[in-house]
């Protein structure tokens, strides 16, 4: 009786397989397969990253954005560290040209301080609505009242007739108004041993609210105006106890400000990513927006698409707020004009998002040169060489 072909052929590739080579595809008597094909070469540029990168042969860094920002640590917050006096107060300058410098700031401890109060701030608003008490310092009810007379302007100055879509030429009185009162504001804040430092204060301030000569207003201007807060925290005028009151009373003042320029003299979107950017004009207040929902028992990313939920709580979380806004004054489908906004509305929970946001606005806001190049570095922030 003939044995079966299947022990035919094991026969076959144990008499005929060599020792030690590998073995052969297919058997030389019957033709079966004797193994596995051989596996392709590994790719120099694998679809599949790893969380975490093994100590050498990094692969090169991505060009897709995406990667980019799910590869990038999640900024942590950080104590500001208080200048030492006597202290030597300089004019703060550009210093920011090329990706070299972006990188050389980025590896620098002003930078890792700054970002740290920035999520310090956001983190200060976790799970708190915009009414909820807060301690209102001294220095947070002055700088209160400071923007208080910038939106009083607003209303002083109304634009001038034109066609042209953006670029009120009126914002230009606005913009000359506020930095003729720029320095007498500094004085307002700061105690006497510190009044030299005024001359820091300054362009941080007058920056924060646009470029008078483009008629235009961006996340770098924003950025000023969070660096504004960061130079009062080191020069302890605002403390940790303040940084509340700092995102949901003064920053949502400046918020209110801001978009009452925007419509009143038509600011163009400095360096806008159109569709596929999450905002022509902010990004902090969806930081610190999606940090007061962390943990909300109702309302989750996708419930920006409620349109009951954002009229009766847009006035109360900052997220809420700048989707109602968008929603507003752009028309058509939200996914269409708001692509970013939309996908970020399908993460699971706040907390996630929160944190990606702030590693989007380390790689988007604070990696780009179009947008830092304008930032200024004195003695409070200092530039490594």
């Amino acid at each position: 009786m003939e044995p079966p072909q299947d022990d035919h052929r094991r026969r076959c590739h144990e008499e005929h397989s060599p020792q030690f080579p590998p073995p052969p595809s297919s058997c030389a008597k019957c033709g079966g397969p004797t193994c596995s094909p051989t596996p392709p070469p590994p790719s120099s540029t694998p679809s599949y990253i790893p969380i975490r990168f093994p100590a050498v042969n990094l692969p090169t860094p991505p060009a897709n954005i995406k990667e980019t920002i799910i590869r990038t640590p999640v900024p942590q917050s950080e104590k500001v560290e208080l200048i030492t006096l006597p202290h030597q107060f300089t004019t703060p300058c550009k210093r920011i040209r090329s990706q070299d410098d972006v990188a050389r700031f980025h590896f620098s401890p002003s930078f890792r301080n700054f970002l740290g109060f920035v999520v310090s701030c956001s983190e200060s608003m976790k799970s708190r609505k915009i009414s909820y008490p807060c301690h209102m310092s001294p220095a947070a009810e002055t700088l209160l009242s400071i923007l208080q007379k910038l939106v009083d302007y607003v209303d002083e100055i109304p634009p001038a007739p034109q066609s042209a879509r953006y670029g009120n030429v009126s914002y230009r009185v606005w913009h000359e108004r506020m930095s003729a009162d720029a320095e007498g504001v500094m004085l307002m804040l700061l105690p006497p041993h510190l009044r030299d430092a005024a001359v820091e204060l300054v362009p941080y301030f007058t920056d924060s609210f646009g470029n008078s000569s483009r008629i235009d207003y961006g996340t770098g201007h924003e950025t000023n105006f969070a660096a504004w807060f960061y130079c009062l925290a080191r020069l302890d005028i605002v403390r940790e106890e303040d940084y509340q009151a700092l995102v949901s009373r003064v920053f949502v003042k400046y918020l209110d400000l801001m978009r009452k320029l925007q419509l009143t003299y038509s600011l163009e979107p400095a360096g806008s990513h159109g569709v596929w950017g999450l905002d022509d004009y902010h990004f902090l207040p969806y930081v610190f927006g999606s940090s007061q929902l962390i943990d909300h028992k109702y309302m989750k990313p996708k419930s920006i698409h409620n349109e009951d939920i954002l009229d009766n709580f847009s006035n109360e979380y900052l997220y809420l707020t700048c989707i109602a806004f968008v929603k507003k004054v752009k028309k058509g489908v939200f996914a269409e004009h708001s692509p970013m906004l939309d996908d970020i509305s399908g993460v699971p929970n706040w907390n996630k998002v929160n944190s990606g946001l702030l590693k989007m606005y380390r790689v988007e806001v604070m990696e780009k040169v179009p947008i830092m190049q304008h930032f200024l570095f004195g003695s409070i922030i200092k530039w490594v060489d």
